[in-house]
């Protein structure tokens, strides 16, 4: 203390802690913006943005761990999942599935095929994607899928019908006109299908069918077309007889074997081949019994003499 009463400054200067820092006073800019901030965060408009925020980053961060350890199909189904309760709880889930068209495919089968369950909700039902997996079944040629909000769902289905039977190998199938297999491996027949045979020979039943139908008395005799080497047709008739087609204008024989039937009723005759590959000429391959029947009925005729009348 000095003369005067007061203390006498110390000799070493006091030293301010190193981890201070002076910065600038806030401006009012800044004190505006946390005053707002203030403000804002008792609204229940900004705690639901922070719910948001929250819930998206927790599925974001979901979804990196789901890429990174390769089980995206699961997260997908996990989201789509929560997605169906969220909307079935606001009153989207699916009430009534009206389905049209349906004959040979079952209401449950094309259901699952659709991917449609009592847990579905209509705004995530895929429109476009539903009617391609519909579309996958093969008896289902077209589909049409709408979206009747708020818990309507309807299908209508155009089916396929069943137009022939096609045997490769051992195995026989139902197709469509179009050559579409509806069916693989049946064990039963149906009578009134007719049967083509032969690799290609699906896609072109459709022709080969209308064009024997032309001829109604050579289609009711006809168990099978045969396709040779996918480029012509031979026909198996119900009693055995091959009939062999040409590849070119096919029509104009079968008219030819038509006429032959009406006048020597050909086809009911004792023979195993009838050859119409030859542009007017019908060849003829007689059965073994109708061979040796033939050969001895030539021997038992008389010998012509030398010199006789003719």
């Amino acid at each position: 203390m000095d003369r005067g009463g007061r203390f006498s400054r110390p000799l070493i200067p006091r030293l301010r802690p190193r981890a201070t820092a002076e910065f600038a006073p806030p401006s009012r800019f800044v004190l505006f913006l946390r005053r707002a901030l203030v403000r804002l965060s008792d609204r229940p408009v900004l705690r639901h943005f922070e719910f948001t925020f929250l819930i998206v980053l927790i599925a974001a961060t979901a979804g990196y761990g789901a890429v990174r350890g390769e089980h995206t199909e699961i997260f997908l189904a996990g989201l789509r999942s929560a997605g169906d309760v969220a909307a079935r709880s606001v009153g989207f889930g699916i009430a009534t599935v009206e389905i049209r068209g349906l004959s040979h495919v079952a209401r449950a089968d094309l259901l699952r095929e659709a991917g449609v369950t009592a847990a579905s909700s209509l705004p995530l039902i895929d429109a476009e994607a539903v009617r391609e997996s519909l579309k996958r079944n093969p008896w289902i040629a077209e589909a049409t899928v709408r979206k009747l909000y708020p818990d309507r769902l309807e299908i209508a289905v155009e089916e396929r019908e069943a137009f022939a039977l096609w045997q490769r190998g051992e195995k026989l199938n139902l197709i469509a006109r179009d050559g579409t297999v509806l069916e693989s491996g049946i064990e039963t027949k149906p009578a009134e299908l007719l049967l083509v045979v032969g690799i290609g020979a699906e896609k072109r039943a459709g022709a080969f069918i209308d064009l024997i139908d032309r001829f109604p008395e050579i289609r009711a005799v006809l168990r099978a077309g045969v396709l040779v080497a996918e480029r012509r047709w031979n026909l198996r008739l119900k009693n055995g007889i091959d009939v062999r087609l040409p590849e070119d204008d096919p029509a104009l024989a079968l008219e030819r074997l038509a006429v032959l039937d009406r006048e020597k009723q050909i086809l009911s005759r004792d023979v195993t081949v009838i050859d119409l590959r030859v542009p007017d000429q019908v060849m003829v391959r007689l059965s073994d019994e109708a061979a040796e029947a033939r050969a001895a009925m030539l021997k038992q005729r008389p010998a012509k003499r030398k010199g006789a009348d003719t």
